[in-house]
């Protein structure tokens, strides 16, 4: 429930959702999407559900990502799709064989544009039926919903693509994440995947572990001059704010500085490092 809860603080009020009940082992039981004014009813009846999927949708402006409808102004700032799901008390222990789509070859250019991000988040949103309903499902397709598109990654073209992983503190996710939000909304720019996770309260042992109590917001953009240039800048600015910070084992363009500050930690493992070993990441967070 406490997962669950955090959805509404972060502004996701006019909501398409859909949730799940886990109990193990075995399937899960789905509740599929639905058009909600407001969530809590589904949180109540969910009683003790974990959030394991948030998606969203772009309805009929602009562009959209899967999770935080990026593009997205005003009220309709955040509106989404919301999955959970528990491990159902009964059901089938196999795994079922699917077929797999795959990218048979990388485009010259990226697939993912406005036009395309657009279409996408069109039919995902059409797609949510209006009332829900639950059904059980398998691990695989609920979990890993993009390894049923085998080398996806080709859809972005040459030059790839870049993900933005931050983490904004617990007492301050809603304000921290619509920030994020509006700012990729302003920048015109969409991601075609996302995943919205909340972290909990166990203290890591790692030097430079990244979570913490709070909400991370993760994004796939395309690669781009505007990307590097407009966006990250605008995105690292904002995190610079007491206690965000983005996850290193993702990053390709923090500076050194902001590295440094969000994790203080580095002068001990600096401290510790074997002369001969020098990784790219770690030349660049020295600077």
């Amino acid at each position: 429930a406490e997962a669950v809860s955090m959805v509404p603080r972060i502004g996701l009020e006019n909501t398409t959702s859909s949730a799940a009940v886990l109990k193990p082992p075995g399937a899960l039981r789905v509740v599929a999407p639905s058009t909600n004014r407001s969530l809590s009813p589904m949180l109540k009846e969910s009683g003790d559900g974990l959030v394991v999927s948030l998606s969203s949708i772009a309805a009929f402006t602009g562009v959209g990502s899967s999770i935080a409808y990026c593009a997205a102004k005003g009220q309709a700032t955040g509106r989404g799709v919301y999955m959970a799901g528990d491990f159902a008390s009964e059901g089938p222990l196999s795994v079922a064989s699917t077929r797999k789509l795959t990218i048979p070859i990388r485009p010259p250019l990226s697939l993912i544009n406005k036009l395309t991000l657009r279409a996408f988040n069109q039919v995902h949103w059409r797609k949510a039926p209006a009332v829900r309903s639950r059904s059980t499902i398998g691990y695989d397709p609920f979990f890993y919903p993009l390894d049923a598109i085998l080398k996806w990654n080709r859809i972005y073209g040459p030059n790839g693509f870049q993900q933005f992983q931050a983490l904004v503190p617990e007492h301050e996710a809603r304000d921290g994440i619509r920030a994020l939000l509006s700012a990729i909304s302003a920048s015109g720019a969409g991601s075609f995947l996302a995943v919205l996770k909340r972290c909990g309260t166990v203290s890591s042992p790692g030097l430079l572990s990244f979570p913490r109590p709070g909400t991370t917001l993760a994004l796939d953009f395309p690669q781009t001059t505007h990307l590097v240039s407009d966006l990250l800048p605008r995105l690292d600015a904002i995190l610079r704010e007491a206690g965000r910070r983005l996850y290193p084992a993702k990053d390709a363009h923090w500076s050194g500085e902001d590295f440094r500050n969000a994790y203080p930690e580095w002068i001990r493992l600096e401290s510790l490092r074997d002369p001969a070993l020098m990784s790219r990441f770690w030349k660049r967070i020295l600077q």
